[in-house]
């Protein structure tokens, strides 16, 4: 079973739309795990079975104060169903609700990272001393999510350059980094492009690809009515991500066992 994170470099590209999508596509059970330090986006727009919002009674504030003092627990028992199938540990609602997780998040990411299924964890906004990075270290693999524009090739390669030593990237036993362009999949070219660009400036990080920028069709997905459009674009540009994403994080397991014998 893998922990992979998700994140940006700056702004908001599409990391918690990319991710719900993934999870909706992925071929074993899955976890989305919210961990957005700013408030994350979820419960706005996924359901309960009965229709309802999601609510913060059980999720990361209530695994965050039951793993307190280094206990270790079910994740299961602080996640909550969706209509459409989807398990999703609802993340807070405000920035401010981060300081009552203090010296919890460790935990957090030893309770994931030991969780009995594959977790996809939204981490929002990455940069050093953020406040997700123990979640991060503990991850099978860190994805990044970004446009193909300038400035957001700039930040990914200013930041997997802070994040190079905390991360060991490039090392053996590293954490395996891979980036995914949201936008017109034609841009496979691009994502290429920003593979090499990042090669020259000394910092590895593997294209993962394209998914498509289609809010609509990914909003008819979590309904009953998702099986509509399972040869739409953007559902045909997720399978091949997830596909991608597996391979990245099955070579973190290779490498481990490799410097372990």
């Amino acid at each position: 079973m893998s922990l992979i994170s998700f994140v940006s470099a700056k702004g908001s590209p599409g990391v918690t739309r990319t991710v719900a999508g993934l999870a909706r596509v992925w071929p074993r059970r899955s976890l989305v795990a919210d961990l957005d330090p700013i408030g994350g986006d979820l419960p706005y727009f996924l359901r309960d079975p009965d229709g309802e919002p999601l609510g913060d009674e059980r999720g990361l504030l209530s695994l965050g104060a039951a793993v307190r003092g280094g206990n270790r627990v079910p994740v299961a028992d602080h996640v909550q169903p969706t209509a459409d199938g989807l398990s999703v540990l609802v993340g807070v609602a405000r920035p401010s609700q981060v300081q009552a997780l203090g010296a919890s998040w460790q935990h957090v990411a030893g309770s994931l990272a030991g969780h009995d299924g594959d977790v996809f964890a939204d981490c929002g906004r990455i940069h050093p001393g953020a406040a997700t990075l123990p979640v991060l270290e503990r991850s099978d693999a860190v994805v990044f999510v970004l446009r193909s524009d300038v400035p957001s090739v700039a930040h990914l390669r200013e930041r997997l350059t802070a994040l190079r030593d905390p991360l060991r990237i490039g090392a053996i036993d590293g954490i395996p980094i891979g980036f995914v362009v949201v936008g017109d999949p034609k841009e496979q070219r691009a994502a290429d492009d920003i593979e090499r660009l990042l090669a020259s400036a000394g910092v590895s990080a593997t294209s993962l690809g394209v998914v498509a920028h289609d809010p609509r069709t990914l909003r008819i997905l979590h309904t009953e009515d998702g099986r509509a459009v399972r040869r739409s674009v953007l559902v045909r540009s997720l399978v091949d991500l997830a596909g991608r994403v597996e391979e990245l994080a099955s070579t973190r397991s290779a490498a481990t066992e490799a410097v372990g014998r």
